[in-house]
């Protein structure tokens, strides 16, 4: 049994990706095989929406999509908090 949840590289896994990733073994294995950076980009996709309710969806879909091992999330052109240009739009 995994009980462990690795993070990512800039993100801080939040309590509530965290404890979705718990909820299946299956999905904790596959989590902790992603590279750093792969975690980071799902972490930083569930995070970026302003809306509480979007990012409950991207959470289900996070879900969804590791356990049929999609390693990044679909659309996401790598996180925008690389570049130092970008942290006047992220406060």
């Amino acid at each position: 049994m995994y009980k462990k949840v690795l993070p990512g590289i800039i993100h801080e896994i939040s309590t509530d990706i965290k404890d979705a990733i718990l909820t299946d073994d299956n999905l904790v294995k596959k989590w902790n095989l992603l590279t750093p950076i792969m975690r980071n980009e799902w972490i930083c996709w569930v995070e970026y929406p302003k809306q509480e309710s979007t990012r409950l969806k991207h959470i289900i879909r996070l879900k969804w999509d590791i356990l049929k091992w999609k390693k990044r999330p679909c659309c996401w052109q790598w996180c925008p908090h690389h570049n130092p240009n970008n942290k006047k739009y992220f406060t």
